[in-house]
């Protein structure tokens, strides 16, 4: 393995699968089946999801609703989405633990980082949820915060394309996908890799992205060799 510790971004959005809206439970289920594989191999797994398939922070505001109002809604958003993860993985028989940065006793862990660095240890899947407990910050903010406290190796940021482009792969026909590129390339295309406090926190503290399509089956094992797939994003 290339990798002995790492933390997956998922995207709220890509749970939903075919659907508008929600959770997809194939979807759900392959993702849960791709996770197993590799923590079956002894690797040390974070997992951060986002929760725009259930509420955006940001269409509160649209609707009235106070931006920090609607911020905290989307934590709880990204807390079903880890819940629904958490069942997925244990009906596999794969131990999980959900952390969450807002305390809810009768659902998850509160955030303790050196109790999730212990779970990890015991190759426990760690989930991370509410994002960082504070609004105004994105999931992509949150799961780099964390993977910088695991000591993580690389982030994973799972997506529906199989890298980063030139341009948008799904509107324009003629762009190219990069096989590595730099913070600073990346910052000086306006490439949108994830929100720009995220990717400082990465560059800072010299932590790697790969940006990959997880929706194509044995892709996260791929990566986990030390193939290369997707995108690698350095310092």
């Amino acid at each position: 393995m290339a990798y002995k510790r790492i933390l997956l971004k998922l995207s709220g959005e890509s749970l939903m699968g075919k659907k508008q809206f929600g959770i997809d439970n194939e979807r759900l289920g392959l993702y849960a089946d791709e996770i197993k594989e590799i923590v079956e191999q002894g690797v040390q797994l974070a997992i951060v999801i986002g929760g725009g398939n259930i509420f955006r922070g940001i269409q509160a505001e649209e609707g009235g609703i106070d931006r920090v109002q609607g911020d905290y809604m989307g934590m709880l958003a990204t807390v079903i989405n880890s819940m629904a993860l958490q069942a997925a993985l244990e009906a596999r028989g794969v131990i999980t633990r959900l952390q969450s940065a807002i305390k809810m006793e009768q659902i998850c862990e509160p955030y303790i980082r050196r109790k999730a660095v212990r779970h990890l240890e015991k190759n426990r899947v760690v989930i991370f949820g509410a994002g960082t407990g504070n609004p105004y910050f994105t999931t992509d903010t949150a799961s780099v915060l964390r993977a910088i406290e695991m000591e993580v190796e690389v982030v994973l940021k799972g997506t529906r394309v199989d890298g980063i482009y030139t341009a948008d792969p799904e509107k324009d026909k003629s762009a190219t996908k990069y096989e590595s590129i730099s913070f600073t390339q990346a910052y000086e295309k306006n490439l949108n890799v994830m929100d720009m406090t995220a990717f400082t926190l990465c560059n800072e503290n010299n932590l790697p992205i790969v940006v990959f399509n997880m929706d194509k089956p044995g892709n996260l094992k791929r990566v986990i060799s030390g193939e290369k797939i997707g995108t690698l994003v350095h310092s």
